[in-house]
């Protein structure tokens, strides 16, 4: 079958989103609720002998009364109605496995985006132009939510075939004819991220880019997406999506949805839209707010500047959309914001990494490598003791979460996998960012399938040259993540001044101009490497560090600096006090130099004013390699009379960053 779509009418869009207010159409689900339809108006004569009911099969309808469909189309157009949405919502094999009819998918999706834009031709005109959004509804499964409460770890839907799933769909809508496509409804963002790399893919394959549509739906009044996000979290899981519009629908009624249009209004640095609810269902499951209120409230959503696109979901009608074409006629579109260029990450909670915020502790006790009491936990299979080492590492300050299963006794991606699902239950560990921590690829990919927040991966690098580079850098931008990358090339590590930053120099370059990588999400490790070790080939290693991070503060735009402060010190692996002393001095220094975080244990960072002064000393000649027989002075003062003050044990975090 010959694929084709559409004329790209975004510039058309583009144009007209500056120009004023757009509207999108009302609830499909509501006006064929109105038709009072029976089994077998669902049925007609092709499914006369479907083994099961299909009656509530909305999607169905575009095979089986198609005349319904297309005046419903007709009714919201001739209401004033710019966008019309095809009846698509549940045209996935996930969501149509309920009626026994996934082999159906495909040509529900292009039917039911064949009479819409038949519909849509029909009125179009150069001073009435008309959009046809192919909907992708979010499914009846949640890849982050377990079903079962008492398998917190179980899934009853992978990334994987919700990946296959939204592609058919996409096929289907693309081939009849859509000009932009929908994520509509989006309570879970695993699921939407799985949608969005579908997109990305078929887009790849097919040379081609349509307009993407986010909308999300909150769910309590806590503000929050079903799976826990706030609506700052959920706009920088799926901003990689470079999405032309983004928006909340159902859910909610337009005066509750107000505060957090606005919040999104505020955040979000492309056109913004909004289709509420006609009020909450009442007990006859009717919904209550009529136009005149209904636009009343949207009339003010405009006159406030929250909005480029308004329209209406669950309950609403043609003479809602009259209501509010009238409501907001007067009023100027949204400008949309120009933002910083700042690393956003989020768990279900935001996390901005702005020069302001000095320093970002990442908690680095999840991990096999580093940590003997995790390891012994992930060893004996107690989950749920390495859970609360990820809650303490939280609550003593961790802002991101380093994981890491490497260890070569262990099915790593697996463990990954299912702490990760593990994590996704407990909102006071999730709340924060995800560092996915491993040397190996699938590892990797196989985490960032499980996360709904925008994580980093740690890490990649040039060492198995560039079209390796570019083909992970490339997948972790389509997963929605930011990136660490190593000062490794193809003739090894880095371990001078000149060598690290010419890799990351490189690097940067490649990901930027090539692999299309935002630089704001680019995060360099220029390799924290041993000192003290009696090797003078090990003297200046963290000078080599401080110089390379101001030269890549100097020299790469937005790119962000981290590393794993532990291997400063491993020289005197056994002796805490003094390690914890290196840290402090060492976090003083490279932060002065550019330093924007560190994998640390958060719990054990000790106050730099507070190192004894001539402990101090010691340390700053062995990392500032000020002389000659640093080492020896550092290793008499502990193995002598030099007392190491306790105070190093303590838990703030604060202090060991101030000036």
């Amino acid at each position: 079958m010959t694929e084709t779509h559409q004329t790209d009418q975004t510039p058309l869009l583009e144009e007209l989103l500056q120009q004023r207010i757009l509207l999108l159409d009302g609830a499909m689900g509501t006006m064929i609720q109105a038709h009072r339809l029976a089994e077998q108006d669902f049925r007609g004569e092709r499914f006369r002998d479907h083994p099961c009911a299909v009656q509530g099969n909305n999607d169905l309808l575009n095979l089986t009364r198609p005349d319904i469909i297309s005046a419903i189309h007709r009714g919201f157009i001739e209401a004033g109605s710019d966008i019309i949405e095809t009846n698509t919502f549940n045209s996935t094999a996930i969501a149509m496995a309920d009626y026994r009819m996934e082999n159906l998918v495909f040509e529900l999706n292009q039917t039911g985006a064949r009479l819409a834009r038949a519909v849509v031709d029909a009125y179009n005109s150069k001073d009435k132009p008309l959009f046809v959004a192919g909907i992708l509804g979010p499914t009846n499964r949640t890849a982050t939510i377990s079903p079962d409460v008492n398998r917190p770890s179980f899934r009853n839907v992978s990334y994987q075939d919700l990946v296959d799933a939204y592609l058919e769909a996409i096929r289907g809508l693309v081939t009849g004819g859509v000009d932009l496509i929908m994520l509509e409804t989006i309570f879970d963002t695993i699921n939407a991220k799985a949608a969005i790399f579908a997109l990305e893919q078929y887009f790849s394959e097919h040379n081609l880019r349509l307009p993407v549509m986010l909308s999300g739906t909150i769910t309590d009044a806590s503000g929050r997406t079903l799976t826990g996000q706030t609506i700052e979290a959920f706009w920088y899981s799926l901003r990689h999506a470079t999405p032309l519009i983004v928006g909340l629908n159902c859910g909610f009624g337009a005066r509750d949805l107000r505060q957090y249009i606005e919040e999104l209004a505020g955040v979000a640095d492309t056109y913004v839209s909004v289709h509420p609810n006609a009020g909450l269902p009442n007990e006859f499951g009717a919904y209550d707010d009529t136009p005149e209120y209904m636009a009343g409230m949207l009339r003010e959503y405009a006159e406030s500047g929250f909005v480029n696109i308004v329209g209406g979901c669950c309950g609403t009608t043609p003479a809602h959309i009259r209501a509010f074409a009238a409501a907001i006629k007067d009023f100027p579109p949204r400008p949309v914001p120009m933002l910083e260029r700042r690393c956003r990450l989020s768990g279900l909670e935001p996390l901005v990494i702005r020069p302001e915020a000095n320093f970002i502790n990442i908690g680095e006790r999840t991990n096999v490598a580093g940590s003997p009491g995790f390891l012994n936990l992930i060893k004996a299979n107690d989950l749920e003791g390495a859970l609360d080492i990820a809650r303490q590492q939280v609550n003593n300050g961790a802002q991101i979460l380093d994981i890491c299963m490497d260890e070569g006794m262990l099915d790593t991606a697996a463990l990954m996998v299912e702490f990760l699902q593990l994590i996704a239950g407990e909102p006071d560990i999730s709340r924060i960012p995800i560092m996915l921590d491993s040397s190996r690829w699938p590892v990797l990919e196989a985490g960032l399938r499980c996360i709904q927040g925008k994580g980093i991966v740690n890490s990649i690098s040039l060492k198995e040259g560039e079209a390796q580079f570019i083909k992970r850098a490339r997948l972790i931008r389509r997963y929605g993540a930011a990136v660490v990358v190593m000062a490794f090339d193809e003739q090894g590590q880095a371990d001078s001044t000149e060598r690290r930053f010419a890799i990351c120099q490189r690097a940067y370059g490649v990901l930027v101009q090539q692999a299309g990588f935002p630089p704001e999400d680019i995060i360099f490790d220029p390799n924290i490497l041993i000192v003290a070790t009696g090797m003078p080939e090990h003297d200046n290693q963290a000078v080599s560090f401080f110089e390379t991070t101001r030269l890549i503060k100097e020299h790469l735009p937005c790119a962000l600096v981290s590393g794993g402060v532990s291997n400063i010190s491993f020289a005197f692996r056994g002796n805490n006090p003094v390690r914890e002393a290196m840290h402090s001095a060492f976090l003083y220094h490279a932060i002065e130099d550019g330093l924007d975080m560190a994998i640390v244990n958060a719990g054990q960072l000790g106050i730099y004013a507070e190192i004894p002064a001539d402990l101090l000393e010691r340390i700053e000649d062995v990392l500032l390699n000020r002389r000659g027989d640093a080492t020896d002075r550092l290793v008499e003062s502990f193995t002598t009379s030099f007392p190491i003050d306790r105070r190093l044990h303590t838990h703030d975090i604060e202090g060991s960053i101030a000036h």
